[in-house]
């Protein structure tokens, strides 16, 4: 498993796991797309976009091993900002191929651009 050394391990001041310290022996949990219903909670929402700006500074736009990014996490943005970038995507392989849509990302999550990223 892939460790993203350098990448946030949780949202600050909350319990928002963004990665995992080790593999599980039962194998990956599985990314699925999860629906973000607006009556979502406001920390759950800081999270999402707090997640996806730490995968846009660490990844750009360019694929990613899934490694030790956590699978619940991911799946809130999966199918939408988070898309696979290979056509054997193996939702419970932890070296699966990930990448952000930019185009996506800031449709969705404008304020993480307005320090003058674009996609």
């Amino acid at each position: 498993m892939e460790k993203h050394r350098g990448f946030p391990g949780r949202l600050p001041g909350t319990d928002a796991q963004f990665t995992i310290r080790r593999a599980s022996k039962n194998g990956a949990t599985k990314i699925i797309r999860r629906e973000r219903y607006a009556d979502r909670r406001p920390p759950d929402r800081r999270a999402d976009e707090a997640f996806l700006r730490a995968l846009i500074e660490y990844f750009g736009e360019e694929p990613f091993e899934r490694g030790n990014l956590d699978g619940g996490r991911l799946s809130w943005l999966f199918g939408r900002e988070v898309v696979p970038a290979q056509d054997d995507f193996d939702p419970e392989s932890y070296v699966a191929l990930l990448r952000v849509d930019l185009k996506k990302a800031q449709a969705s999550f404008p304020q993480i651009f307005v320090d003058g990223w674009s996609a």
